[in-house]
């Protein structure tokens, strides 16, 4: 008994220490090599044997084993595990939320209709006990999105070990999250759908507006600045992205045009229930979809119950770029790499599974010159998983990487399983 009483006390002592978030790793300071592991790459490559160097946060070497000829490196022998790039997380409010119950710990959304010029990032809690749940699982990457309103604000891609969200920045202010207004149901000439139908386009005579009135303010010169005209102007020279909400087929090919007749040069679907329904269209005006619904119920009673899960596999064959996110519940993201393995059990390859939740975000995020893929030249934000990093049996992740910065995967579920562990442990 008194052995089993040690044996809980110091399980509990050590899991109470790490109860906290952990302190952001230091930065790398000598060259690292990870050897002996299968390496995929995140574009549909796949090494064996492969060997993962990096310095200075920066990856200088990904390939064959045999062919690394790097010396005065710490070589860290990962044979028989998988090398996987470091996943990302688009559309998300890690960071802006913690407790939903809890008011003080909300910061997702603004006051107002169109706040184009609030920066979601600003708000950004590096603190969070989400945050450490999703780097145990591989995400080690978020698209910070703010909600409410019809423009709710811009994003920004930040890396998951930081100490503030300077700290944090991939990318600042990527893009403007419009939220598309829902069309009414055809034939209702009831007075509320009437009303409903006013405020509808009174919404998107205000929207015209605001895109019209930023478009002309940017071309002139001007003594003061309008900070939600301003924050509007990578939308007309294509440095930002608009990125447009919206799931029924006809708002989405609505929403294209009406932000096409403004001016807007880089557009993506965020939801794409429907995005298959209107695939050529997306295809003919090269419109990229963060499809949302993989595990949610069909649309409509018609489908095939399976569509949401073969939904990633048509839109592969289909031709559209797309990557997954998961808007389930924020406590849920860190099941996002089994989102992506669903898909693969329904139509994709486990590359392409791979790539929906790695390198194709960053290319619709516009960060795959930094993140992505384990390349040559990229920063070193990667992981090693003992299996397949998109089966929950086997995802059991014992390195991971942010800029080459060796990260502490402790969090606070694997807290809770020690404390109880322990518990029992103490009454055999």
């Amino acid at each position: 008994m008194k052995r089993a009483a040690a044996l809980f006390a110091s399980v509990l002592l050590s899991a109470t220490a790490w109860a906290q978030v952990p302190v952001p790793a230091a930065k790398q300071t000598k060259p690292t090599v990870l050897v002996g592991a299968t390496l995929h790459v995140g574009n549909g490559q796949v090494i064996e044997q492969a060997a993962v160097a990096f310095d200075n946060g920066k990856i200088t070497y990904a390939g064959p084993a045999t062919s690394f000829k790097g010396t005065a490196h710490e070589t860290v022998n990962v044979a028989g595990k998988h090398i996987y790039p470091g996943l990302i997380l688009p559309n998300s409010q890690l960071g802006l939320t913690e407790i939903e119950s809890v008011r003080a710990t909300l910061d997702q959304r603004e006051v107002g209709n169109f706040n184009p010029h609030v920066r979601s990032v600003v708000a950004y809690n590096t603190d969070s006990d989400i945050t450490p749940t999703l780097r145990s699982n591989g995400v080690l990457l978020a698209q910070v999105t703010p909600v409410g309103g019809m423009v709710s604000g811009s994003s920004s891609v930040v890396q998951l070990d930081a100490w503030n969200w300077e700290d944090a920045l991939v990318k600042a202010d990527g893009g403007i999250h419009l939220r598309w207004p829902s069309m009414l149901v055809a034939g209702d000439n009831s007075p509320a759908a009437q009303q409903r139908k006013q405020a509808r386009d009174n919404a998107l005579n205000e929207l015209e507006t605001l895109l019209g009135d930023a478009s002309v303010y940017l071309k002139q010169s001007r003594d003061r600045e309008n900070l939600k005209l301003n924050s509007l102007g990578g939308l007309f020279d294509g440095s930002k992205r608009l990125f447009l909400h919206a799931d029924y087929g006809k708002e989405i090919v609505e929403g294209v045009r009406f932000a096409k007749k403004a001016g807007v040069k880089n557009i993506v679907i965020v939801g794409g229930g429907d995005a298959l329904v209107v695939a050529d269209f997306l295809k003919e005006n090269n419109i990229p979809v963060i499809y949302s619904g993989v595990h949610a119920l069909p649309a409509r009673a018609g489908d095939d119950v399976y569509l949401p899960y073969k939904m990633p596999g048509l839109l592969q064959q289909a031709g559209i770029l797309f990557c997954l996110d998961y808007d389930a519940s924020l406590h849920g993201t860190r099941n996002l790499p089994f989102i992506a393995g669903t898909a693969a059990a329904f139509g994709l390859t486990k590359e392409q599974a791979l790539s929906s939740v790695s390198l194709n975000a960053a290319k619709i995020l516009g960060v795959e010159d930094k993140v992505g893929s384990v390349e040559v030249g990229k920063d070193a934000t990667l992981l090693v998983s003992e299996g397949d990093l998109l089966d929950m049996r086997t995802n059991k992740v014992g390195l991971a990487f942010i800029q080459g910065r060796k990260l502490n995967l402790t969090d606070k579920q694997q807290y809770l399983y020690e404390k109880f562990n322990g518990k029992y442990e103490q009454g055999k």
